[in-house]
């Protein structure tokens, strides 16, 4: 009879122990926008809780950055950009190696105790890519950056950008977030400017095929 008491109140505590385990909280899902370029195409998701800080490159970029405390120089962000537009005419066109020659070129001249970190070949967007990680000193305030950069070739020789900026400290909460944002990048042929120029420029050549055909008017 003890051991028939015993095992129910075992079996009571358990089926009442069950329900305080299922019901742990689960971790929070990071949330994503998605911000599509109008003009040039490209797009990519960012964080949620970040902010559009506003456009760069004259317009072909845009840069996200999650909320700070610190002055606005010194803020760790993404930027996310059209560097090279496709050539024109007889312009040769840029290729990824020759962009971050020129990003390491222009780090160098802004920047001391420069050193390349990484450097790989990659793929975003099914489209040849390169990721090239850069640690230096900032010369105006002695501060320690780290930039990621990964550079994307279009489809008409012109070079995108994903650059991840902020401070050693900061990485390892910003690099997964970054690598997110660069995973997610794309292009949206719908959304692409030279897809309505490639377009303007069939259309008169089918009205001057179709010309002919129509008979002319006689004389009077």
């Amino acid at each position: 009879m003890r051991i028939r008491l015993l095992l129910l109140v075992l079996l009571n505590v358990g089926l009442s122990a069950a329900p305080q385990t299922a019901s742990k909280p689960a971790q929070r899902a990071a949330t994503w926008k998605t911000h599509c370029h109008r003009e040039y195409g490209f797009c990519f998701q960012y964080p949620a809780a970040w902010a559009m800080l506003g456009e760069v490159f004259n317009g072909k970029g845009v840069v996200v950055a999650p909320a700070q405390k610190q002055e606005r120089a010194e803020w760790d962000e993404v930027t996310v950009a059209l560097v090279f537009p496709p050539p024109e005419g007889d312009e040769d066109p840029v290729s990824i190696d020759q962009a971050i020659d020129q990003a390491i070129s222009g780090v160098r001249e802004s920047g001391q105790s420069f050193e390349t970190l990484e450097r790989q070949q990659r793929r975003v967007g099914d489209k040849p890519a390169e990721l090239v990680k850069l640690h230096y000193v900032d010369k105006p305030g002695d501060r320690e950056w780290v930039e990621e950069l990964v550079f994307i070739e279009g489809p008409d020789s012109e070079v995108y950008s994903v650059a991840l900026k902020c401070a050693p400290a900061a990485l390892p909460r910003m690099e997964p977030l970054f690598l997110h944002i660069v995973d997610s990048w794309k292009l949206s042929a719908a959304e692409s400017g030279a897809q309505p120029e490639k377009k303007s420029l069939i259309q008169p050549a089918a009205k001057a095929e179709s010309g002919p055909s129509k008979p002319s008017r006689p004389n009077p």
